[in-house]
């Protein structure tokens, strides 16, 4: 019971920009469950990664609304060091997307099957998605000191 009191209270007490990191994470990871969960029951890839997208975006949207209706305080300011989490965040994230990049180019190179490219190229915005979420959380919980 205690645990489940502490993440009420950090969910209550954190900033407007960390719950909507959790909630883009959160997102991100359940979307693409969702797409293997819908591919392993024998949906073709190209639907189900399409749905699974368009899915997530509009999570992502619901739930950033959801929390803006439930904490309006402080939903639309960010301050200095929440934009230098973001911008660090981001630029670990996108690490993810050049190596993912780079791993469809070598796979189209060889003529992989497309099936392939396409899931290399949605695993890196995945975890492109889930490195920036966590980057910035860390950045959140335990300090950032920009360089």
């Amino acid at each position: 019971m205690s645990i489940f009191l502490d993440i009420m209270y950090r969910i209550l007490y954190m900033g407007a920009e960390e719950r909507r990191v959790w909630i883009l994470g959160i997102v991100a990871v359940l979307g693409y469950a969702a797409y293997w969960i819908a591919v392993g029951a024998g949906a073709g890839y190209r639907p189900a990664m399409l749905w699974t997208i368009g899915a997530a975006i509009a999570a992502g949207i619901a739930g950033h609304v959801a929390a803006v209706a439930i904490w309006p305080e402080g939903a639309n300011q960010k301050d200095q060091r929440d934009r230098e989490i973001d911008r660090f965040g981001q630029a670990v994230g996108q690490s993810m997307l050049v190596i993912g990049g780079v791993a469809a180019l070598a796979l189209a190179l060889a003529e992989t099957s497309y099936f392939w490219i396409a899931n290399t190229i949605y695993l890196a915005f995945v975890l492109s998605a889930v490195l920036g979420s966590t980057t910035k959380l860390v950045a959140y919980r335990r300090g950032f000191h920009p360089w």
